[in-house]
């Protein structure tokens, strides 16, 4: 990297990422998702790394197979009716939105189908306004968390069966 891509504000110099980092950890955020021009940098914590295409990294959550084993060992045996449902989390703290505004319709309503890159809501953190997606493919069966409502990190905020 030259001095000039340095001093120009690019987001991936290693002192601002480094800032980054440190920010989330002060404030105890999960994710922190920039874009500048083409270029995109996406952190998250206690995560696995993936390479995505273009070279850049990202991370995923924990799987649904880690959370829900942990859930069942807890608990014992889930419902039957519950056998089909993904839970879709909250990957940060912040306030839980359905649409990107008070005029629009919700992203997903109970019944809609979704896909993996579905957006299903929005979360607003420190002023960020992030899309979260569903991760998931199937049928929504439970929308869990009111319009405007704060949410914590890994609380459920949709049911999806995934059998439908």
């Amino acid at each position: 990297m030259t001095n000039s891509a340095t001093n120009s504000g690019d987001i991936f110099d290693v002192k601002k990422v480094r800032r980054l980092v440190e920010l989330m950890k002060e404030h105890d955020l999960a994710e922190i998702d920039l874009r500048q021009g083409e270029q995109r940098i996406r952190l998250r914590r206690g995560t696995e790394p993936i390479v995505a295409g273009g070279g850049s990294v990202s991370y995923a959550p924990p799987t649904a197979s880690t959370v829900s084993s942990a859930a069942t060992s807890a608990v014992g045996v889930p419902p039957a009716e519950d056998v089909d449902l993904q839970v879709i989390k909250s990957p940060m703290v912040g306030t839980f939105y359905t649409a990107a505004n008070p005029e629009s319709p919700p992203f997903v309503k109970v019944g809609d189908h979704v896909g993996p890159e579905s957006i299903v809501c929005i979360i607003e953190a420190m002023k960020v306004f992030n899309e979260i997606p569903a991760e998931v493919s199937g049928q929504v069966a439970a929308v869990l968390v009111e319009n405007g409502a704060p949410v914590e990190y890994g609380q459920p905020l949709f049911k999806v069966n995934v059998r439908k």
